[in-house]
């Protein structure tokens, strides 16, 4: 899977002279962990996040504290003062696998995703466990098309999916190549279907092959 199969497309964004208070407001209504900063050129220049908005913006309550700083901060209005310039960007032919990875090793939450330089998504956590997530039967229906569109041999296929594992089973006939390269294709194609953990593909009479996790 890559990263335009999983992420979101209808992007919400802001520009650098939206109110903070308003990016603040879209990222509470829709859920949002931030949202992508474009110019007028469509450009992205910025991304602005839950604690870009929240910074010096909740003033402490004064019954609470001993003490008050004698000279408050003033607070950045506008998205351009409070945004990360620096955005972290994934392709959209990345490996979610990849994005993943990139996740985890960054703390990030969400990214977005270019192609040809221009914002055509963002991918987020969410995103990458709604994949996951994806009902056993939805995820055999799909492996099953794809097994029986590249092969053309219908009805000729029995696919098991339990907990994201997948058994691909021939039940007739024969590979039109070697078995060793039905098998490879096959696995490789299995691994592109949302939802797919590990796969096992079973060509050959005897029904052995081991298992590859995606």
């Amino acid at each position: 899977m890559r990263a335009r199969d999983v992420m979101t497309r209808n992007v919400v964004t802001v520009g650098p002279r939206t109110s903070a208070k308003h990016a603040a407001e879209l990222m509470a209504e829709h859920g949002f962990a931030a949202l992508p900063v474009l110019d007028d050129d469509g450009q992205l220049v910025g991304i602005v996040a839950e604690a870009d908005v929240l910074r010096d913006r909740i003033p402490p309550d004064p019954r609470l504290h001993l003490r008050r700083d004698a000279d408050a901060e003033v607070v950045g209005l506008l998205v351009r003062g409070v945004m990360t310039d620096a955005v972290r960007t994934v392709d959209a032919g990345t490996d979610v696998a990849d994005v993943a990875r990139l996740f985890v090793d960054e703390r990030l939450r969400s990214v977005p995703v270019l192609e040809h330089d221009r914002l055509v998504g963002i991918v987020s956590r969410r995103d990458l466990l709604r994949s996951v997530a994806r009902p056993d039967d939805a995820v055999r229906h799909d492996l099953l098309q794809l097994v029986e569109g590249y092969t053309g041999d219908l009805g000729a296929w029995a696919v098991d999916v339990v907990e994201g594992i997948a058994t691909v089973r021939r039940t007739r006939g024969a590979p039109q190549v070697s078995r060793q390269v039905e098998e490879g294709a096959l696995t490789s194609l299995a691994r592109t279907v949302p939802g797919v953990v590990g796969v096992r593909v079973l060509t050959g009479p005897d029904h052995t092959a081991g298992t590859s996790s995606s």
